[in-house]
């Protein structure tokens, strides 16, 4: 299979910029050390994630009632998620469409008027979502299969592009695609995450790239109507910003003590 994230990576200013965000990222981890990382670290960066995944899906909740299991059910299942995140990364690569569904399975919950549907890729017969603002409209089934087949036989695939790259681009095509009736952003967001870890970049889930893209939440929309429908250049000003992200992501590690 042709690896498809190669050329991605190899788009203009995409090099340097995957490398000065992964930079940011070692910084953080080789100062601190990784074996003095405990797991106190990873699960605070998980829940300040959830609560700025779900902010940008339309929480109101505050960060102290998210953190006292007081939130509304976006901030919840955005919580929810962060307690089967980490064991979920070896088959971030193995597994992909499994591990979206038990994404959308924990997401959910609370958001659907039947529990048939947690996990429930979409088909023809439903209607198509509309859950992530100012996006254009979801692909039909058919074309959501098609694409979501092939991005989850890629990650299956030897690559050469960064985890960066790759982590970007599951996040863009989740959210385009919207392969189920809600929650797509959550898991969008957190299938991103996913695929850092699993390829190493943070490997122990210290840094916090949704709140990246909460900072950069008035480009959100744009950047990902630009991936979907403005080419070459779309999606290099997509990749582009999630090594911003990436950056901030790693500004905003509680190893760091400022957030």
């Amino acid at each position: 299979m042709t690896d498809v994230f190669a050329p991605l990576a190899g788009l203009e200013g995409v090099g340097s910029s995957v490398r000065a965000a992964r930079d940011a990222v070692d910084v953080l981890l080789r100062d601190r050390g990784l074996r003095r990382i405990s797991s106190d670290v990873t699960t605070e960066a998980l829940l300040l994630g959830a609560h700025a995944s779900a902010a940008l899906a339309g929480s109101t909740s505050p960060l102290d009632d998210v953190r006292r299991g007081e939130g509304d059910a976006l901030s919840a299942g955005a919580v929810r998620m962060t307690t089967e995140l980490m064991s979920m990364a070896p088959q971030a690569d193995t597994a992909p469409v499994q591990v979206w569904t038990r994404l959308h399975q924990l997401a959910a919950v609370g958001m659907v008027a039947d529990e048939a549907e947690l996990g429930h890729l979409r088909t023809a017969r439903e209607s198509v979502p509309d859950d992530i603002e100012g996006l254009p409209p979801a692909p039909g089934a058919d074309e959501m299969w098609e694409r979501l087949s092939g991005l989850a036989r890629a990650l299956t695939e030897p690559t050469t592009a960064p985890a960066i790259v790759v982590a970007a681009i599951v996040h863009a095509e989740l959210a385009i695609l919207r392969p189920f009736g809600t929650a797509n952003g959550l898991v969008a967001r957190a299938a991103e995450r996913l695929v850092l870890v699993a390829r190493g970049t943070d490997p122990l889930g210290a840094t916090v790239p949704e709140l990246g893209h909460q900072e950069l939440a008035g480009s959100y929309a744009q950047g990902l109507r630009d991936y979907a429908t403005g080419g070459v250049a779309g999606v290099r000003d997509w990749l582009l910003r999630a090594c911003e992200v990436v950056t901030l992501g790693a500004e905003r590690s509680p190893l760091t003590g400022d957030r």
